[in-house]
């Protein structure tokens, strides 16, 4: 360190500036986590805005000449005027971050704006175009835009209110599947892993704050070649989380080998934040035998079924956002017998200005507070009335003593499903512990836990992924889509006790999870919203057959044939029309959990809108894809206010950005998904 510090001093004495650079570079590196899962936090991605205008002052890349295929110059530049010449306009540019900053004149057809990282943004949202087929019920929603800032703008309507977030994000294979900064990332890039880990990390932390801390699930997709990294930034990213993996079978014949191995499975994280629960599957176990086998049969006549028991939870919240301060009714002493370890009374909730250490105490008894490891304050999951009678009819408990921690005791109590299950008669009580609560299982011994490891032939993304593609939109492809049935059985496991639930996908690519979230709908009458996020691109081989043409990012031409314009947005209307993008009936039958003709679309039961869902990003009930109605919203020109409805909007890919409200940091990227 004394080394490096001369040296330092050293070169401020040379040149003041790399002095200061030097160190501020020195600093962060100081801070940098030694242990854990350590990466290089890369410049944060820059996005291109293909169609929006020009203006003086603007960061803009100089595009290739048309016709060219490789890539082009990468170099930023500022627009110093604009000036009309010969019945064209032509820019004056100054490059950007140089020693020796170069200038030339280029025509402004031949511009395009850039967005960095920490530029402000201000987006508007444009409707272009509605499928109705649901009378009232809520919109599902498509949005072309590039994710991170989609994300952003959401934290203004749906902060806290995502009941269930799932993703299936690029996987970083080298095979030219995702880009980092305009340039798509290959297999011989030395910082490929850093570079997907810190483009995903941005997103991850925005996405924390859209999920309800109190009940909700994060599901992210992902293969071998990411699954330790991911990993390992999902348990840094989200501390307060209860993590599981699943290995699931996807293709059972098996694609590509790998050190002499063939892949038939992926994995699949799930993360689930306060109260959110596993609904017991009634398939074959999720997979613990293929659908179309023999279920495994008992050893012998007399041996007992397997049962399940009910989901006991931890009472203290876990998410930093429910502190103490912010519920001061759920902040109260429960009393447990030091002897014994049993609960001897529920105590009032205590002022916000009181010590809990001058709270009332109980003779015999340690008071148990919910105090995190490391000493902070947080809630109880209810109110001490709401506790006290869950405790009396045992349905709360405490559990084992840890002393040498702020709160003594670990707190269980049921949530509101379990109950409802023991009430109505889905779970048979069968005696009571000796601390009064009860014990109790599923009656219907084929609704169990589903376990870690899934093998059902529904999952197979070859059947039920690319062929279910292919009976929408004929003649279309999209690569490896993920199979219908096994994104809806998924989100089936936590969300089908919410009707009124709001899943959102960021990386939604052919429109997998909406579709699944119809059929969810469909089944239970239910009134589920999705928010699908997916951005424009063109493959990369698209591309150059397009660049030879002539064509550019931002020609009708090219957007036709994008991700959004070419795939979801059909995908998601021929779902509900029951028509291919021809008109013609889709051909054949959905399958499994809920049969029949694909023709038949998506028709919904009217019914109130969720409160909450009114007056979000995407209007009140003038837009939005509902389901099962259907809009597609894009970020476009926002010429005012008169177009633009306050509070909502995003950044959609290569429009202009300009609305009302408070400014977005602007961040670009691409959105894969399934």
């Amino acid at each position: 360190m004394s080394r490096l510090t001369e040296l330092l001093r050293q070169a401020r004495k040379t040149d003041k500036q790399l002095g200061d650079d030097l160190e501020k570079e020195f600093a962060a590196l100081m801070k940098r986590r030694t242990f854990g899962l350590v990466f290089e936090q890369h410049q944060p991605e820059a996005v291109e805005l293909p169609g929006r205008a020009v203006r003086r002052g603007d960061k803009v890349r100089v595009l290739p000449p048309r016709g060219e295929v490789k890539a082009g110059d990468h170099r930023l530049w500022r627009v110093e005027r604009i000036e009309r010449t010969d019945g064209g306009r032509v820019a004056h540019l100054l490059e950007l971050d140089a020693e020796e900053p170069e200038t030339q004149v280029v025509i402004v057809d031949d511009l395009v704006v850039v967005a960095e990282f920490n530029d402000r943004i201000y987006p508007g949202l444009v409707e272009t175009g509605r499928v109705e087929r649901g009378g009232d019920k809520p919109f599902h929603t498509v949005i072309n835009a590039e994710n991170y800032h989609a994300l952003e703008m959401l934290t203004y309507t749906h902060r806290g209110k995502v009941d269930a977030i799932y993703i299936d994000p690029p996987y970083n294979t080298g095979a030219k599947d995702w880009k980092y900064n305009n340039n798509y990332v290959e297999g011989d890039d030395d910082y490929r892993h850093s570079k997907w880990l810190a483009f995903m990390e941005r997103r991850l932390e925005v996405a924390r704050e859209l999920l309800n801390p109190e009940d909700s699930v994060l599901i992210v997709t992902i293969d071998e070649k990411e699954y330790l990294r991911l990993g390992m930034l999902l348990e840094q990213t989200f501390p307060e989380a209860r993590r599981k993996m699943i290995s699931s079978v996807i293709n059972p014949k098996g694609v590509g080998v790998t050190e002499g191995f063939k892949r038939v499975d992926e994995y699949i994280f799930i993360l689930r934040f306060g109260q959110q629960g596993v609904t017991p599957s009634n398939e074959a176990l999720l997979g613990s035998y293929p659908l179309d086998a023999e279920p495994p049969k008992q050893d012998t006549e007399d041996e007992e079924p397997v049962r399940v028991g009910l989901d006991w939870q931890t009472a203290r919240r876990r998410d930093l956002a429910s502190v103490r301060p912010t519920r001061p009714a759920q902040f109260y002493p429960i009393y447990v017998n030091e002897e014994t370890g049993l609960i001897e009374e529920i105590g009032e909730a205590i002022p916000h200005e009181m010590s809990r250490l001058e709270a009332p105490s109980r003779p015999g008894c340690a008071s148990v507070f919910p105090v995190r490891d490391d000493g902070t304050e947080m809630n109880w999951g209810v109110t001490a009335p709401t506790f006290r009678e869950r405790w009396q009819k045992g349905y709360a408990r405490a559990g084992k003593p840890q002393p040498s921690k702020p709160q003594p005791y670990i707190i269980q109590y049921l949530k509101s499903g379990p109950i409802s299950d023991i009430e109505e008669g889905r779970a048979v009580v069968e005696g009571r512990n000796p601390d009064g609560s009860v014990i109790a299982y599923y009656e219907d011994i084929s609704a169990k836990a589903p376990p870690t490891q899934w093998n059902l032939r529904t999952h197979n993304a070859e059947h039920y992924g690319t062929k279910i593609i292919k009976a929408l939109l004929p003649g279309r492809s999209f690569p490896f889509p993920k199979s219908l049935y096994a994104v809806e059985d998924v989100l089936r496991l936590f969300v089908k006790d919410k009707p009124d639930a709001t899943i959102l996908d960021f990386f939604s690519g052919s429109g997998t999870t909406a579709h699944a979230v119809m059929r969810l709908n469909k089944q239970d009458g239910g009134r589920r919203q999705c928010i699908s996020v997916t951005n424009n691109e063109v493959s990369a081989e698209e591309q150059k057959a397009l660049r030879k043409q002539g064509l550019r990012p931002g020609d009708p031409e090219w957007e036709a044939l994008g991700i959004c314009d070419y795939i979801t947005k059909p995908r998601v209307t021929a779902a509900i029309t029951g028509k291919t993008p021809e008109g013609e009936p889709i051909r054949g039958d959905y399958k499994f959990t809920d049969e029949f003709p694909m023709s038949e679309g998506f028709e919904e039961e009217r019914g109130l809108l969720h409160p909450d869902l009114r007056g979000t990003a995407v209007g009140a009930s003038q837009q939005g894809l509902r389901a099962d109605r259907s809009d597609v919203v894009d970020a476009g020109r926002v010429a005012g206010a008169d177009h633009h409805r306050p509070g909502c909007g995003w950044l959609g890919r290569g429009r202009d950005v300009r609305g009302a409200g408070e400014p977005g940091s602007g961040r670009g990227l691409r959105s894969q998904g399934d």
